[in-house]
């Protein structure tokens, strides 16, 4: 297992982060995605720590609460020192009816961090994230409320999900004329079938020094070696996107890199999803990757993406069937940068 500073903080994480979405069984929101009970959970827990996973990422709203637990017990059961792992956890989303029981004011925010130190049994999470945007609360707001959980030691870090890169680049604007804790990371979706993050937000994280937090980056189980071309289970009630076919991906392109992935795997002895993941270890900008798994074999599969290596013809080949089609601004960019590009050596790449 290798290990990566998150972002420009001196915290260290394994490049692979264990995700407790499947941890639960309360038939929530995240029902068809989750199941795994305590044992099973602390299972995983216990596979991931040994192989040198370090880090592992919650939220309030996976199975109601209900992962928060699973966690904090297998740690407790599993007896590992609290030194020696990185709690994350996030919240923003709806846990409860009223209409102050979801975004992140910091009426919502202070009441959910002391929940969720109680469900997980700790007196502090090292990264606390906000889960997304919520149009209704002035990001002032939010940002003194997450700079005072910081600051009152309820959590070491903080970090965002799912913001567009104006969002995020307002926020440290914001944080650091007001002298706020600022985002360490970013999670968010990122897969070699879904490239869209390179438009705006690498470039932003790549010059701030934020942290990538990888969020399915199977998509969703399509990238998992069960789909094909001419033989989409996902209509036939097998993987997890029969029930919940996200997110959005453009298939086609998607079918292409399957079936050169599927090539490139055959050839080196390893599965597609290790290559689909080996793929985004490769990309510098990533701070982690969070794989979820259901079952060991998924879970030891996912971990063996980190021998995985490419030719140069392998990453070309794969590089051009995921690139992204070209959009303004940033083919002018490119076209009126390439002059400077090419006075600078190039980055070493696969191969």
């Amino acid at each position: 297992m290798r290990y990566n500073r998150l972002g420009s903080t001196g915290l260290i994480v394994s490049e692979l982060c264990l995700g407790a979405m499947t941890f639960g069984t309360d038939p929530g929101r995240f029902a068809n995605v989750a199941g795994l009970d305590q044992s099973a959970s602390t299972a995983l827990v216990k596979q991931a720590f040994d192989a040198g996973i370090n880090f592992i990422d919650t939220a309030n709203v996976y199975t109601r609460g209900q992962s928060e637990r699973f966690v904090g017990q297998a740690l407790k059961d599993l007896g590992l020192a609290r030194s020696d792992v990185v709690i994350a956890t996030k919240a923003m989303g709806p846990m409860g009816e009223g209409p102050n029981d979801a975004g992140v004011s910091r009426y919502h925010l202070m009441h959910q961090i002391d929940a969720s130190l109680e469900r997980l049994g700790l007196d502090h999470v090292d990264l606390y994230q906000v889960h997304g945007w919520d149009s209704q609360t002035p990001m002032e707001e939010a940002l003194r409320a997450l700079d005072d959980i910081v600051r009152t030691g309820r959590a070491r870090y903080v970090g965002v999900s799912n913001w567009a890169a104006w969002q995020i680049m307002k926020a440290l604007g914001l944080s650091e004329r007001l002298g706020l804790e600022k985002f360490a990371s970013l999670q968010a979706y990122y897969t070699i079938a879904g490239r869209d993050l390179e438009r705006e937000i690498v470039p932003m994280l790549r010059s701030e020094g934020v942290g990538l937090m990888v969020w399915s980056p199977l998509a969703g189980g399509l990238l998992s070696g069960k789909y094909t071309r001419g033989d989409d289970n996902r209509s036939q009630g097998e993987g997890r996107r029969a029930a919940f076919d996200f997110p959005p991906v453009e298939m086609d392109r998607a079918y292409g890199l399957i079936d050169a992935m599927n090539r490139i795997g055959q050839s080196k002895g390893v599965s597609v999803a290790q290559v689909a993941l080996a793929w985004l270890l490769h990309q510098p900008v990533v701070s982690t990757v969070i794989v979820g798994a259901k079952r060991a074999d998924q879970l030891a599969d996912n971990i063996g993406a980190g021998e995985v290596t490419f030719t140069r013809d392998e990453w070309d080949e794969l590089d051009k069937l995921s690139r992204l089609p070209h959009e303004y601004p940033g083919w002018m960019l490119g076209f009126q940068g390439s002059y400077r590009d090419e006075k600078v050596s190039p980055r070493r790449t696969p191969g």
